[in-house]
Protein backbone atom coordinates (compact mmCIF):
# COMPACT_ATOMS: atom_id res chain seq x y z
CA UNK A 1 0.00 0.00 0.00
CA UNK A 2 1.39 3.09 -1.30
CA UNK A 3 1.10 6.46 1.31
CA UNK A 4 -0.31 9.03 -0.82
CA UNK A 5 -4.09 8.39 -1.54
CA UNK A 6 -4.76 10.29 -4.55
CA UNK A 7 -9.17 10.90 -4.70
CA UNK A 8 -10.63 9.95 -8.33
CA UNK A 9 -13.28 11.85 -9.52
CA UNK A 10 -14.75 10.32 -13.24
CA UNK A 11 -16.96 13.10 -14.15
CA UNK A 12 -17.92 12.76 -17.23
CA UNK A 13 -18.79 14.87 -20.16
CA UNK A 14 -18.38 18.60 -18.88
CA UNK A 15 -17.88 21.67 -19.86
CA UNK A 16 -14.51 23.08 -20.39
CA UNK A 17 -15.28 26.43 -18.60
CA UNK A 18 -16.73 24.63 -15.62
CA UNK A 19 -13.88 22.16 -15.31
CA UNK A 20 -11.20 24.78 -15.31
CA UNK A 21 -13.36 26.61 -12.56
CA UNK A 22 -13.91 23.76 -10.55
CA UNK A 23 -9.51 22.90 -10.91
CA UNK A 24 -9.11 26.59 -9.17
CA UNK A 25 -11.06 26.27 -7.19
CA UNK A 26 -9.27 22.31 -5.55
CA UNK A 27 -5.90 24.53 -5.83
CA UNK A 28 -6.96 27.67 -4.04
CA UNK A 29 -8.24 25.06 -1.22
CA UNK A 30 -5.11 23.45 -1.58
CA UNK A 31 -3.15 26.35 -1.18
CA UNK A 32 -5.02 27.44 2.30
CA UNK A 33 -4.70 23.78 3.24
CA UNK A 34 -1.72 21.27 1.74
CA UNK A 35 -2.69 18.69 3.76
CA UNK A 36 -5.92 17.98 1.64
CA UNK A 37 -5.36 15.09 -0.41
CA UNK A 38 -4.90 15.29 -3.84
CA UNK A 39 -7.23 14.85 -6.76
CA UNK A 40 -7.31 13.14 -10.34
CA UNK A 41 -9.94 14.14 -12.48
CA UNK A 42 -11.25 12.76 -15.18
CA UNK A 43 -13.76 14.58 -18.09
CA UNK A 44 -14.52 15.26 -21.33
CA UNK A 45 -15.20 18.31 -22.92
CA UNK A 46 -17.65 19.03 -25.74
CA UNK A 47 -15.51 20.32 -28.68
CA UNK A 48 -13.86 23.55 -27.54
CA UNK A 49 -10.38 24.87 -28.43
CA UNK A 50 -7.71 26.27 -25.57
CA UNK A 51 -4.31 28.44 -25.93
CA UNK A 52 -1.16 28.53 -23.54
CA UNK A 53 -0.69 31.20 -21.86
CA UNK A 54 1.99 32.36 -24.23
CA UNK A 55 0.79 30.91 -27.58
CA UNK A 56 0.34 32.88 -30.43
CA UNK A 57 -2.68 33.17 -32.47
CA UNK A 58 -1.32 32.40 -35.81
CA UNK A 59 -1.37 28.73 -35.46
CA UNK A 60 -5.30 29.00 -35.49
CA UNK A 61 -6.88 28.80 -38.99
CA UNK A 62 -9.77 30.30 -38.59
CA UNK A 63 -11.15 34.25 -37.84
CA UNK A 64 -11.39 34.99 -34.41
CA UNK A 65 -14.16 37.91 -35.36
CA UNK A 66 -16.10 35.34 -37.49
CA UNK A 67 -15.35 32.05 -35.03
CA UNK A 68 -19.11 30.95 -33.15
CA UNK A 69 -17.33 28.03 -30.92
CA UNK A 70 -15.55 27.99 -27.61
CA UNK A 71 -12.53 29.17 -27.44
CA UNK A 72 -10.07 30.05 -24.17
CA UNK A 73 -6.99 31.14 -23.38
CA UNK A 74 -5.75 29.44 -20.51
CA UNK A 75 -2.52 29.85 -17.68
CA UNK A 76 -1.19 26.33 -19.12
CA UNK A 77 1.65 26.12 -21.34
CA UNK A 78 1.99 25.31 -24.50
CA UNK A 79 0.39 26.55 -27.79
CA UNK A 80 -3.21 25.46 -28.99
CA UNK A 81 -5.15 22.19 -28.51
CA UNK A 82 -8.59 20.71 -29.41
CA UNK A 83 -10.87 18.89 -27.25
CA UNK A 84 -14.04 16.87 -27.89
CA UNK A 85 -15.59 14.30 -26.76
CA UNK A 86 -14.19 10.75 -27.06
CA UNK A 87 -10.93 12.20 -25.63
CA UNK A 88 -10.06 11.78 -22.43
CA UNK A 89 -8.60 14.84 -20.36
CA UNK A 90 -7.10 14.28 -17.16
CA UNK A 91 -6.23 16.86 -14.48
CA UNK A 92 -3.97 15.77 -11.74
CA UNK A 93 -4.44 17.77 -8.58
CA UNK A 94 -0.97 17.15 -6.84
CA UNK A 95 0.67 18.80 -3.77
CA UNK A 96 4.59 18.27 -5.49
CA UNK A 97 5.88 18.59 -2.34
CA UNK A 98 4.87 14.92 -1.49
CA UNK A 99 6.43 14.06 -5.09
CA UNK A 100 9.27 15.64 -6.48
CA UNK A 101 9.97 19.61 -6.62
CA UNK A 102 10.44 19.31 -10.11
CA UNK A 103 8.34 20.00 -13.50
CA UNK A 104 10.58 18.15 -15.77
CA UNK A 105 10.10 15.32 -13.98
CA UNK A 106 6.16 15.59 -13.64
CA UNK A 107 6.11 15.97 -17.69
CA UNK A 108 8.59 12.92 -17.97
CA UNK A 109 5.66 11.06 -15.29
CA UNK A 110 2.55 12.17 -17.10
CA UNK A 111 4.41 11.27 -20.13
CA UNK A 112 5.02 7.35 -19.03
CA UNK A 113 1.23 7.26 -17.73
CA UNK A 114 0.23 7.63 -21.55
CA UNK A 115 3.18 5.11 -22.63
CA UNK A 116 2.25 2.48 -20.70
CA UNK A 117 -1.46 2.97 -21.04
CA UNK A 118 -1.01 2.65 -24.73
CA UNK A 119 1.28 -0.41 -24.39
CA UNK A 120 -1.29 -2.31 -22.69
CA UNK A 121 -2.84 -1.89 -25.90
CA UNK A 122 -0.29 -3.09 -28.21
CA UNK A 123 0.47 0.16 -29.21
CA UNK A 124 4.35 1.37 -29.08
CA UNK A 125 4.29 5.09 -28.57
CA UNK A 126 7.67 7.43 -27.88
CA UNK A 127 8.66 11.29 -27.12
CA UNK A 128 9.89 13.62 -29.22
CA UNK A 129 13.20 15.00 -28.06
CA UNK A 130 12.42 18.82 -27.13
CA UNK A 131 8.83 18.44 -26.87
CA UNK A 132 6.22 17.44 -24.27
CA UNK A 133 3.59 15.18 -24.99
CA UNK A 134 3.49 11.44 -26.57
CA UNK A 135 3.65 10.28 -30.26
CA UNK A 136 2.56 7.45 -32.32
CA UNK A 137 5.55 7.30 -35.23
CA UNK A 138 5.11 11.05 -36.61
CA UNK A 139 1.36 11.21 -34.98
CA UNK A 140 0.41 13.16 -31.80
CA UNK A 141 -1.81 11.02 -29.69
CA UNK A 142 -1.31 13.25 -26.27
CA UNK A 143 -1.00 16.72 -25.66
CA UNK A 144 0.05 17.87 -22.21
CA UNK A 145 -0.07 21.35 -20.59
CA UNK A 146 0.15 21.67 -17.28
CA UNK A 147 0.14 24.55 -14.25
CA UNK A 148 2.11 25.12 -11.18
CA UNK A 149 0.91 27.43 -8.45
CA UNK A 150 3.37 26.82 -5.39
CA UNK A 151 3.89 23.16 -6.39
CA UNK A 152 0.29 22.61 -6.60
CA UNK A 153 -0.67 21.15 -10.37
CA UNK A 154 -3.67 21.74 -12.29
CA UNK A 155 -4.42 21.35 -16.27
CA UNK A 156 -2.93 18.10 -17.29
CA UNK A 157 -3.22 15.77 -20.41
CA UNK A 158 -5.78 14.69 -23.14
CA UNK A 159 -5.50 11.60 -24.51
CA UNK A 160 -7.37 11.11 -28.02
CA UNK A 161 -9.24 7.60 -27.82
CA UNK A 162 -11.64 7.85 -30.20
CA UNK A 163 -12.71 11.18 -31.12
CA UNK A 164 -13.60 13.31 -34.11
CA UNK A 165 -10.16 14.81 -35.44
CA UNK A 166 -12.04 17.09 -37.79
CA UNK A 167 -11.33 20.08 -35.10
CA UNK A 168 -7.79 19.71 -35.47
CA UNK A 169 -7.63 20.83 -39.12
CA UNK A 170 -8.09 24.07 -37.89
CA UNK A 171 -5.34 24.25 -36.05
CA UNK A 172 -2.21 23.93 -36.11
CA UNK A 173 -1.82 21.57 -33.28
CA UNK A 174 0.56 22.64 -30.15
CA UNK A 175 1.89 24.59 -32.85
CA UNK A 176 4.45 22.08 -34.49
CA UNK A 177 3.94 22.20 -38.11
CA UNK A 178 4.09 19.16 -40.68
CA UNK A 179 2.64 16.61 -37.38
CA UNK A 180 -0.66 15.12 -37.59
CA UNK A 181 -3.04 13.57 -34.11
CA UNK A 182 -4.35 10.31 -34.42
CA UNK A 183 -6.79 8.15 -31.92
CA UNK A 184 -5.98 5.05 -30.25
CA UNK A 185 -9.46 3.88 -32.58
CA UNK A 186 -7.50 4.63 -35.98
CA UNK A 187 -5.18 1.76 -34.06
CA UNK A 188 -7.70 -0.52 -32.50
CA UNK A 189 -11.21 -0.39 -33.82
CA UNK A 190 -12.12 -2.15 -30.87
CA UNK A 191 -11.37 0.19 -27.97
CA UNK A 192 -13.89 1.07 -24.80
CA UNK A 193 -13.60 4.45 -23.91
CA UNK A 194 -14.62 3.40 -20.74
CA UNK A 195 -11.96 0.66 -20.21
CA UNK A 196 -9.42 2.80 -21.31
CA UNK A 197 -10.41 5.61 -17.98
CA UNK A 198 -9.61 2.26 -16.07
CA UNK A 199 -6.40 1.35 -17.41
CA UNK A 200 -5.41 4.86 -17.17
CA UNK A 201 -6.24 5.23 -13.52
CA UNK A 202 -4.57 1.66 -13.10
CA UNK A 203 -1.53 2.62 -14.45
CA UNK A 204 -1.54 6.78 -13.11
CA UNK A 205 -1.22 4.74 -9.43
CA UNK A 206 1.81 2.90 -10.25
CA UNK A 207 3.64 5.41 -12.23
CA UNK A 208 3.09 8.40 -9.44
CA UNK A 209 3.36 5.56 -6.12
CA UNK A 210 -0.04 6.30 -4.83
CA UNK A 211 -3.54 4.64 -3.88
CA UNK A 212 -6.33 5.72 -5.44
CA UNK A 213 -9.71 5.93 -3.82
Amino acid sequence: MFDRIVELENIGLISYKKAWEYQQKLVQERLDNPDLPDKLLLVEHPAVYTLGTGSTLDNLKFDLNSFSGEIYRTERGGEVTFHCEGQIVVYPILNLHYYQKDLHWYLRQLEEVIIQVLAEYNLKSHRVEGLTGVWIGDAKIAAIGIKVKRWITMHGFALNVCCDLSGFEKIIPCGIKGKFVTTISHHNRNINIIEVKKMLVKIFAEVFSVSIK
